[in-house]
């Protein structure tokens, strides 16, 4: 059986579009999708929903979106790097319309729960497909499949993300007519997702992060999708436009030189925690993802643990992921740091507390929430959060500004002992 012409051109043609994709510096496969702090939010995010699953379960969740632990989780999800923002707004309690109806109907409430905890707990595609079909009976007001965006967080393999732009770009890829807000039409543009990856193994990852921005990057109008006949003409002008799509754009540009200098940023405070605990006496752990990252004159991890002890083995992969720790001799925790230079104050906090709580540690270990004085504000409201509250009142969790650390540090290193003179410029905000 013959493969029409058209057909491959138009295969052809999306080889040499994820080709351009990938290798654009401004586009979400190296901006987004290889964002290392990516990385670090799938632990907290699934920790954040077993958290609203807990407070539905014990009536606790309350009838407002504002203030709940739902709202940590989403905005975590909404704050990282251009695909998932806006992902906030299906969530948002709309009055008038009175949806997303989880807020005021219990039955409905307790459903969302139910549904949430299938998904933590299962691990194959036929009970997640199943889950989805028994939220769609329910038919539940204005909870439709943006809810996909949490579950992409539990199994990124299974389930793409989605949203309008993702929509719209799957559209324009396959010529489909996929429409919002159904369960069905979502099930379907999976489905169509999942053949697109199996076509392209070679360039797209099982994380359906990846096609997911590089649908997000077609539908957003960054990226022209192939044309989907044979014309010459047509492929050639298409083939000329993408060739110029790494110049088209200074805005973005700009704002992924900005995202390069807060990495750098990010980096340079993470070497001043990991120079200082050194010289006071520990071992230092750097985030497993970071550890490559260029430093001074080598790398970041130079002089640092090679692998966790095993007094955290309990909480390995929830350590690992921490920018820094600080050790004993002996392979005792004494302190943890979190940086936050633009980046989400609701995912480290969720680190932190992912850490504490689920690493078999001692409650009594200082956490730090390393950040910008300017944000000083936004860590206290945070902290502030009914979803947060109970949790940092039993923790050490202490508020280290930029500013004190760098005016401090080498005074410490030089003279100090212990933990007291890092505890002596953090700053109890709650």
């Amino acid at each position: 059986m013959s493969v029409p012409t058209s057909a491959i051109a138009a295969d052809t043609g999306i080889r040499a579009l994820i080709l351009h994709w990938r290798g654009n510096p401004d586009a979400t496969y190296q901006s987004w999708f290889l964002w290392p702090e990516r990385l670090k939010n799938f632990r907290s995010i699934r920790r954040g929903i077993q958290q609203v699953i807990a407070e539905i379960e014990e009536n606790t969740f309350g009838t407002a979106y504002r203030g709940s632990s739902l709202e940590t989780v989403v905005k975590s999800i909404a704050e990282q790097r251009q695909i998932f923002k806006g992902a906030d707004h299906p969530f948002l309690w709309k009055p008038k319309l009175r949806i997303p109806d989880i807020y005021e109907s219990r039955e409905n409430q307790v459903a969302f729960g139910r549904f949430l905890n299938t998904c933590i707990c299962c691990n194959t595609e036929a009970q997640l497909l199943a889950a989805i079909q028994r939220l769609d009976e329910k038919r539940i007001k204005g909870l439709g499949p943006a809810v996909a965006n949490l579950m992409y967080f539990l199994h990124p393999t299974v389930i793409p993300p989605f949203n309008t732009a993702i929509v719209r770009g799957y559209n324009s890829l396959t010529a489909a007519r996929v429409k919002l807000g159904d369960w069905s039409e979502y099930l379907a543009m999976r489905s169509g997702i999942l053949r697109l990856v199996d076509q392209n193994r070679a360039m797209l990852s099982n994380d359906l992060g990846a096609i997911g921005g590089l649908l997000f990057d077609i539908g957003s109008g960054r990226y022209a999708a192939p044309p989907l006949h044979g014309d010459p003409e047509t492929r050639a002008a298409w083939e000329a436009d993408l060739a110029r799509v790494r110049e088209a754009s200074a805005k973005e540009k700009k704002a992924t030189e900005e995202a390069r200098d807060n990495d750098r940023t990010h980096t340079e405070i993470q070497g001043w925690l990991r120079n200082l605990g050194l010289s006071l006496g520990f071992d230092v752990w750097v985030a497993a993802n970071d550890r490559s990252r260029p430093f001074a004159d080598g790398k970041l991890a130079d002089g640092c643990m090679a692998q966790l002890p095993s007094s955290v083995a309990g909480g390995g992969d929830a350590v690992a992921l921490i920018d820094i720790v600080w050790f004993t001799k002996e392979g005792a925790p004494t302190a943890a740091f979190e940086v936050e230079h633009t980046t989400s104050i609701y995912s480290g906090i969720i680190r932190l507390l992912d850490l504490a709580q689920g690493a078999a540690l001692s409650d009594t270990l200082p956490l730090f929430l390393v950040a910008p004085d300017k944000r000083q504000k936004e860590v206290r409201e945070q902290l502030l959060r009914p979803a947060f509250r109970a949790a940092t009142g039993q923790l050490r969790l202490r508020y280290l500004p930029y500013g004190e650390l760098e005016k401090n540090r080498e005074a410490m290193a030089r003279f100090g002992q212990g933990m007291k003179a890092v505890e002596a410029i953090a700053k109890q905000l709650v």
